[in-house]
């Protein structure tokens, strides 16, 4: 390489830093970059940095499963190396292993309550509607509240006596 195009990168790396580089891409599609530490113009030390580019995605239209478990660990530097593609593999697998254990699990536990429930070992658990709030004066009762109802428009000072003082109008 000559000493020119030498100076010419050592020139643009001082100036605006590293390129990307590629480190993988995921089932989905998303490219992940990173882009190694590296000293600025000025001698600042410039941490390494990782970022994902989403296929057609607006950063407003991520969701949660978007990216798998494995490259966002990566990018938020919980792991040192990049996933493979053999390891997200397995992981989805164990975690729809996983699935399927906590399903047959509570279909056998709903099952087991159901037939407890017929012999009488366990008292099912009772239903209750409830109207209005605990914190209610009134709550649960049906009759009108004899609270004083007013609007901004209709309100007349000493206009409203409380029940039983006495003074009827």
């Amino acid at each position: 390489m000559s000493r020119a195009l030498q100076a010419l990168r050592a020139l643009r790396l001082r100036l605006v830093g590293p390129a990307k580089e590629l480190v993988g891409t995921d089932q989905f599609g998303n490219k992940y970059y990173r882009v190694p530490k590296y000293e600025s113009r000025a001698g600042q030390i410039i941490p390494e940095r990782r970022f994902v580019e989403a296929v057609n995605r607006e950063a407003y239209q991520y969701q949660i499963g978007d990216f798998p478990a494995e490259w966002e660990a990566w990018i938020r530097k919980k792991r040192e190396d990049p996933p493979t593609i053999e390891e997200i593999l397995r992981n989805e697998s164990y975690r729809e292993e996983m699935k399927q254990k906590v399903k047959d699990v509570s279909e056998k536990d709903k099952l087991l309550q159901a037939k407890e429930y017929e012999e009488g070992l366990v008292a099912e658990p009772s239903h209750t509607q409830v109207k209005g709030h605990a914190s209610a004066p009134y709550y649960g009762k049906k009759e009108p509240s004899q609270d004083p109802t007013s609007t901004a428009n209709t309100f007349q000072p000493g206009a409203w006596m409380p029940p039983g003082s006495g003074q009827n109008k």
